[in-house]
């Protein structure tokens, strides 16, 4: 197999007097932060949230509701009977 370059004959060249560079430390973050954990409630201090009475009254909003339409649907049912 032929090489894509041709190595060098004979010795290696010499030093030409540099010194070798000191590494400096990386700027680079390598861990990533800790992400924070959401705070989550226990079971009592939701059902004590915001979130929690705007769910319960938008369900009873939809079964009050409900309850209209089946009323309205038996006295509809009496009338054209």
């Amino acid at each position: 197999m032929t090489k894509h370059w041709n190595p060098p004959k004979g010795p290696p060249k010499a030093n030409i007097g540099l010194k070798p560079a000191v590494p400096k430390p990386s700027r680079i973050r390598r861990e990533p932060p800790p992400l924070e954990k959401p705070a989550t409630l226990d079971k009592a201090l939701w059902r004590q949230s915001q979130e929690w009475e705007i769910g319960l009254a938008i369900a009873g909003m939809i079964l009050f509701a409900l309850g209209i339409d089946a009323a309205m649907y038996l006295f509809a049912g009496f009338i054209t009977h």
